[in-house]
This record gives structure tokens, sequence and C-alpha cells, in this order.
């Protein structure tokens, strides 16, 4: 259960996040949508307390992750993995090495500073990689690999922490339309093979309602939609975007064509 109590974060005078209330109960697959600035981003580096909230609680079974200090904080982030638009990965290092820093927080200094890896680890990491599709790129280097390679490494990292929550902030922002489908589907089957909570800030209006159980619409810092991928409609975009009735859906971001896309059925024959 996350529950998200009257959340605000001030920069200055301005409410990037503006007392936000909402929950989640079990490992739904929730989009946040809204133009830029609208405090998607802001929302999610709170909840994995890359940012400190000004006001406000956020509870995942009862304890309140914004008191977290020192090391329960960290731990905290370990069980909440953030997956960034721009992937975060070390370019000159190998894919695998890459992955393995998932768990860089559960290591010694010495481990870390001469590069050690138990066996079982660099194992575990393949085995992730391999389930994504890329294991053959794990000697590479990360720069060497697509923008939507990349993404699956970063993905793969996450996946090593072992999470409860996987954080997306616009994971398929910067991806042509293909890859950003390899990269939803990849999301989309860990959070029903595993269990997984996912949420994803989204910036294309079909890839929320094709993902998402449930869709989130923030604008000037507030929640102003809250509903399932069927309720929003066009009127309720248009409010979310602050749109008027010449708003077009094709320019909130590039569209995953419809005739490659997951159908209504997606997350049935994944459970299959």
């Amino acid at each position: 259960m996350l529950q998200v109590r009257n959340v605000t974060r001030v920069f200055g005078r301005q409410a990037a996040v503006d007392d936000i209330t909402f929950s989640v109960d079990g490992p739904a697959f929730v989009g946040i949508i809204g133009r830029s600035g609208a405090g998607k981003s802001t929302l999610l580096r709170l909840m994995n307390r890359l940012t400190d909230a000004s006001a406000g609680q956020i509870l995942v079974d009862g304890r309140d992750i914004l008191a977290l200090r020192g090391a329960a904080r960290r731990q905290w982030q370990s069980d909440c993995a953030m997956i960034f638009q721009q992937f975060n990965l070390v370019p000159r290092l190998d894919v695998v090495s890459n992955v393995l820093h998932g768990i860089l927080n559960r290591r010694s200094t010495l481990q870390t500073m001469f590069n050690l890896w138990s066996r079982a680890d660099i194992l575990r990491a393949i085995a992730i990689l391999d389930r994504l599709g890329i294991a053959e790129q794990a000697p590479k280097r990360a720069e060497a690999l697509s923008g939507g390679q990349q993404q699956r490494v970063a993905i793969a990292r996450a996946l090593m922490q072992d999470p409860r929550i996987i954080l997306a902030d616009e994971p398929i922002a910067s991806l042509d339309p293909m890859n950003a489908q390899v990269v939803m589907d990849t999301l989309k089957r860990i959070n029903v093979e595993d269990g997984r909570m996912v949420i994803a800030n989204l910036h294309t209006l079909d890839t929320a309602r094709r993902y998402c159980d449930r869709v989130i619409g923030m604008r000037d810092g507030r929640i102003v939609f809250d509903g399932t991928p069927g309720q929003l409609s066009t009127g309720a975009a248009r409010d979310i975007y602050g749109a008027d009735a010449d708003f077009n859906e094709a320019a909130t971001s590039t569209s995953i064509p419809s005739d490659t896309a997951p159908d209504d059925a997606y997350a049935a024959r994944m459970l299959a």
C-alpha cells in the first residue's frame, strides 16, 4: 500500500507539487501524465527521496518514507528503484558492470574501490539481461548500445536492486516509437510477472491508455484527473494539458504505432 498524503514541495515561491493526495493498493501500473512543468518528475523524486518534501507524508505499508534518514533512507532507495529518461549509465563501463551498480549501496568501500563482484552477482546480472533480451550486450560498453538497449540496461540495473516499487521518469521520451514500445513492453512484463508496482511519467496518451491500470493527470503541481485509461477522454486530456478545442493528442509526444502496440488482452496474455 502506497499512500501519498497532502504532499507539497515548494521551490522559492513556486509549489512544484501542491498538496497532492492519492493511494495505490497493490502492484498496479500507474501512469502520470501532464505537460512539462506540471510537477511529475518532482513527485517521483519525492517518492524516491532524491528531493525532500516541504510538507506531507508518503506512507508505504504505514511507514512514512519522508521521515527516513541515513541508512534507512538508503535502504528505501534500494527498495524503490528509479529509471531516468537519460538512462544515467556510465558510458565507458561495460553493460554488466552498469547493471551491477544497482547493488553498490550493499557493498563495502573496498569492494567498490577495486570493482570486486561475486560470481553469484555477475551471473544474476547476466540472467536479468537475458530476461530483457540483451544478454549478448553484456561485455560491450554502454555507450555502444542504441537508446532502447541502454534504457533496458537501466531497467536491468533497477531489477538488480530487487525493488518493491519501480519509478520511471519519462522512460521513453527520448526513444523512437519502436524502441519505446520495447521498453514499455518490458516494464509491463515486470509489473505483471513480478507483481511489482510501477509508476511511470508518460508523455503519450495512447501509451498511458494501453499500458496503465490507472492514470493520474497533473497540472500546475496538482492532480486534475485520477481514473482508469477508459476514462481518459479527449476532454479530460484537454483539462490536463490546459488546451483548447484544437488540442491534438498526437502533439503530446511521439506515438507508438497502433498496429504494433499491445492490444487490450496484453496483460491477460502476459499472465497466461
